[in-house]
């Protein structure tokens, strides 16, 4: 049984900063990709950022130059640092692992980024 738990959403006004956190736990051998994800309203859930075990990071590019995601394997953590928030940052971000045999998904932290 693998578990994840996200951290760190909330209301934050624009141009606001915000750090998520996703611990994961359980029976977990290695994982390999770490990530990620959003879904607004009405619309698909999209990848946000991901990140390897060998630290190689990729980047919606909606978000490059404004989110930075960074892990810490031996805590078996990803975090994402978002600065310089928009209003069409909101959404539910949720954060994926992958291992060897499958992906989990966390169950997701709102953000909300509003005056």
């Amino acid at each position: 049984q693998v578990q994840l738990v996200e951290s760190g959403g909330g209301l934050v006004q624009p141009d606001g900063s915000l750090r998520l956190s996703c611990v994961a736990s359980g029976n977990i051998f290695s994982i390999y990709t770490m990530g990620w994800y959003r879904q607004a309203p009405g619309n698909q859930r999209e990848l946000v950022a991901s990140i390897t075990n060998s630290g190689r990071t990729n980047y919606a590019d909606s978000v490059k130059g404004r989110f930075t995601i960074s892990r810490d394997n031996a805590k078996n953590t990803v975090y994402l640092y978002m600065n310089s928030l928009r209003p069409e940052d909101t959404a539910v971000y949720y954060c994926k692992i992958s291992t060897s045999s499958r992906g989990y998904w966390g169950q997701g932290t709102q953000v909300t980024v509003s005056s």
